[in-house]
Parts: structure tokens; C-alpha cells; sequence
């Protein structure tokens, strides 16, 4: 990157490298990449927008700005993702936070809303960064809140994501149901699993081809651990607990089909905000 005059210069550098890589939103990206360089807030960028740019920032934004146009998703660059209200600490080693999962988060508050008890039994399976539960956390302080994922890279950054924000999750780290083998009667349990189908050729473009395979693909063209988690999920539930599931828009029949099966009740799938079939749910 050649050198620059000031902030406002380098900021436009960022972004003319950042739209001839194809990136789809290279004005805000730019902005990020050089709040990250400086360690400016947007407010303080505008602000201080012909200071000169020092070597040392340039530099920073020129790595940065490298490592996004080789592909690397903003969120591992930045070591950060925006979900629900939260700000959540993120890295290579656990599934991104997306924006589609806020519909499970939703309809699992809704849920929670008519428990006769005040403090639920909440159980996150495949929690990753803390996604799901710590936003339930967020908005019901009061649940007893437990997850479990088989990576024990996630479980230290879901534990360092609920240090941070003050909130409290009992973690466990295993394979689905088998990390909470002698543990039963939650009233949800919330799953977002890998669903996509190992041949599927988006896993090798993007953001993708950055996160842990074991996260993302699963095999019986994606299906495999969603049904692991509905055939065990079952005597893990209080009567009448629900099962939250997280699916690909192409998965709601047989999720639902394979739901009602095994003896849930009240089966039925909700769509994101793109219209796609997203959540499937039933209760025992």
C-alpha cells in the first residue's frame, strides 16, 4: 500500500483495494479494517479524519486489508461478531454467529415466556462462542443455563464471551447429548448443528472455507446430526420441554418428518427473514 497523507486518504486506499476484490460491502469494511488499524471508533475516524497516518497504522491496515481480500471473514480479522445485542469475542475454532440463528433465539424466548417455573433449565448444544445461550442469558438472567460443544477451543471462548458479559453457563464439553449424559429435565434445549451437505460446493468458497469443517458439514447430506440430537434430545426434556432446532432451507420436511417420528408434538418450522424454512421445533 503506498504511503499515505491521513486517515481520510488511507480510508479511501482501504476501500478502492477492498471493491476490486470483490467485496460486497467495501465501504464498511474499510471503516472497520481502519478502526481496527488505529484503534478508532467510527465517531473518532470522521473526526480525525486529516491527522496524518502514521507508518505504523498503514502498515497495520495493509495486513488487515491483505488477509480480507485473500478471503478471511471480517469476524475472524477483527476477532469479533455482532449477534442478537451482544458483541461476541469469535475465532477460527468455533462456527460464526449468523444473523438467521436470531429466529431460533426469538421463538426459544417466546417459549421460555410461558414456563410455569423462573428459572428454566436451558441446555445449548453446540454452543460454539456462546451464541445461543448467552443471548437467552441476555434478555432471561434468571435461567439456569448450561451448553456443551465437542471443541474444546469453543467451550474456552464461550467461557471467556460469559465472563465477559457477567453472565453465568455451566459448560460441558462432549459430542451432542453424550456431554450431559446424567444430566436431564431441561425445559428447552436449543441446537444450531452442522447441516450442510459435505459435497456441497459453497464449503469450499467465501467465509466457509475459514471455519471448522465439523462445525458446517454433517453427513446423510446434512441430516445426520440433526437426527442424533432429535432421537436423544427426548429423555433430556421435562414434559412438555421443547426442542429448538437451527436447519438448511432445504431440510424443513424431513427435520419435521423425523420430529414427529420420534413423538414430538405441536411440530412445525419457522422462516427467516429471507423466506427460507430456518427453525423447526416440537415438544414432548
Amino acid at each position: 500500500m503506498p504511503a499515505t497523507s491521513t486517515l481520510d486518504a488511507l480510508l479511501q486506499e482501504l476501500r478502492a483495494r477492498l471493491q476490486a476484490a470483490g467485496i460486497e460491502t467495501p465501504g464498511l469494511e474499510a471503516r472497520m479494517l481502519l478502526g481496527a488499524a488505529t484503534g478508532l471508533d467510527t465517531a473518532q475516524l470522521i473526526a480525525h479524519g486529516t491527522d496524518p497516518a502514521t507508518a505504523e497504522q498503514a502498515a497495520r491496515a495493509d495486513t488487515l486489508s491483505q488477509r480480507r481480500c485473500a478471503g478471511e471473514p471480517m469476524a475472524h480479522i477483527l476477532g469479533r461478531r455482532a449477534f442478537w445485542t451482544l458483541d461476541l469475542g469469535v475465532s477460527p475454532a468455533c462456527l460464526i454467529p449468523r444473523p438467521e440463528t436470531e429466529l431460533l433465539v426469538e421463538q426459544a424466548l417466546a417459549i421460555l415466556a410461558t414456563c410455569d417455573t423462573e428459572a428454566p433449565r436451558v441446555l445449548d448444544l453446540g454452543t460454539g462462542p456462546g451464541t445461543i445461550i448467552l443471548a437467552l442469558l441476555s434478555e432471561r438472567p434468571g435461567l439456569q443455563a448450561f451448553a456443551s460443544d465437542h471443541s474444546h477451543e469453543a467451550l474456552l471462548q464461550a467461557k471467556a464471551n460469559a465472563h465477559e458479559l457477567g453472565l453465568s453457563v455451566h459448560l460441558w464439553q462432549g459430542d451432542w447429548l453424550g456431554a450431559v449424559t446424567r444430566q436431564r429435565g431441561f425445559d428447552l434445549i436449543a441446537c444450531n448443528p452442522p447441516y450442510i451437505d459435505p459435497d456441497d460446493p459453497h464449503l469450499t468458497r467465501g467465509d466457509l472455507r475459514f471455519e471448522p469443517r465439523t462445525a458446517l458439514a454433517a453427513e446423510e447430506q446434512g441430516l445426520a446430526d440433526l437426527h442424533r440430537v432429535i432421537d436423544s434430545a427426548r429423555e433430556h426434556l421435562n414434559p412438555g420441554g421443547w426442542l429448538l432446532l437451527e436447519h438448511g432451507f432445504d431440510q424443513g420436511e424431513p427435520v419435521r418428518q423425523r420430529l414427529r417420528t420420534t413423538g414430538y408434538q405441536a411440530v412445525r418450522t419457522l422462516r427467516d427473514t429471507a423466506g427460507h424454512e430456518r427453525t423447526s421445533l416440537g415438544k414432548i
